[in-house]
């Protein structure tokens, strides 16, 4: 979020089916973008995030990290509670408490994750990160067959850096939170889908976040911010990996199932490793590709053994 808000999308058929909440479609834009097809689409998006998240890296030296993020999150609240136009009375303590929760967990998901990247390349960052819809996946599905996916993800872990030999372990720590942070993203856009319509629950959030995240970007770049270039670049930023993946996502999953949607959703990390090389350089060793194959392999893996369990209770 891949942010991916928000970093990275959802990776679980459950999580998959929230997505229609994410974002709001734009008048016209079935027009314009319904001939890619909903896989296009799909893939699409997924280009948009992980290109976003290049430009965010080299968006860094101007404003940090920290700064990056505040960026993101404004724009993108910005968009979304001008386009929503969320109502903000009838709403009961519990539902409250949901979005700013949620909003919370996004802040987090996404300050991880650009802490993570500022340290080590984009791919394996979004490898790691992905883990965590990963083990939710595993633990929600209860199946033995999913402890395999799960040891497979795993042996993809070891193989990065040869066991995190070459990666900054802090950048490694800060990836692996940021997953965390992702598995209960999908817990509470879900629970926020259900308390709040269309996409009023998530421009909200945004806005929680935003305001979480504004103090701390200021206090680290300061004036920098307000420069026009650095505004520019981070409306970008968030435009790429916000408000048009979510926008894509949405006109995909109304002609493709969520099962299929989220098995496109596991190549986030081979659309990572790929942006991170055309844009910033960032070359993989073959041992890394071999990682990175492997976690792929292991999501596609345990949402097909989840899709399967659906259906044979259905």
């Amino acid at each position: 979020m891949d942010v991916r808000t928000l970093g990275p999308p959802v990776t679980t058929p459950e999580a998959a089916t929230t997505a229609p909440v994410a974002a709001p479609v734009p008048q016209g834009a079935p027009n314009r973008f319904g001939s890619l097809g909903p896989v296009g689409l799909v893939l699409a998006g997924g280009v948009s995030v992980q290109f976003g998240g290049a430009l965010a890296v080299m968006l860094m030296p101007r404003a940090g990290a920290l700064g990056v993020v505040a960026l993101r999150l404004f724009v993108a609240a910005v968009v979304l509670l001008v386009v929503c136009r969320p109502r903000l009375r009838g709403h009961s303590r519990a539902d409250w408490g949901t979005v700013i929760v949620f909003g919370v967990t996004m802040a987090a998901m996404n300050g991880l994750f650009y802490q993570a990247v500022a340290r080590i390349p984009l791919g394996p960052a979004v490898t790691l990160e992905v883990l965590g819809p990963l083990a939710l996946s595993v633990v929600a599905s209860r199946r033995a067959l999913n402890l395999i996916w799960a040891g497979l993800a795993l042996a993809g872990v070891f193989l990065l850096g040869g066991g995190f030999g070459d990666l900054d372990p802090l950048g490694v720590a800060f990836a692996l939170g940021a997953g965390a942070m992702w598995a209960a993203y999908i817990v509470f856009s879900a629970r926020t889908g259900r308390r709040f319509p269309q996409a009023d629950g998530l421009a909200l959030a945004m806005g929680v976040g935003a305001l979480l995240f504004l103090p701390l970007g200021i206090a680290e770049s300061g004036a920098k911010l307000a420069d026009p270039v650095t505004l520019g670049l981070g409306a970008a930023v968030a435009m790429l990996s916000s408000v048009l993946p979510y926008t894509l996502e949405l006109l995909a999953l109304r002609r493709l199932p969520a099962s299929t949607f989220a098995v496109l959703m596991s190549l986030e990390p081979a659309l990572a490793a790929t942006a991170g090389f055309l844009v910033l350089g960032q070359a993989l060793s073959v041992m890394e590709v071999a990682a990175i194959g492997l976690v792929v392999a292991a999501s596609m893996g345990a949402v097909r053994t989840q899709v399967g369990r659906g259906k044979a209770k259905a």
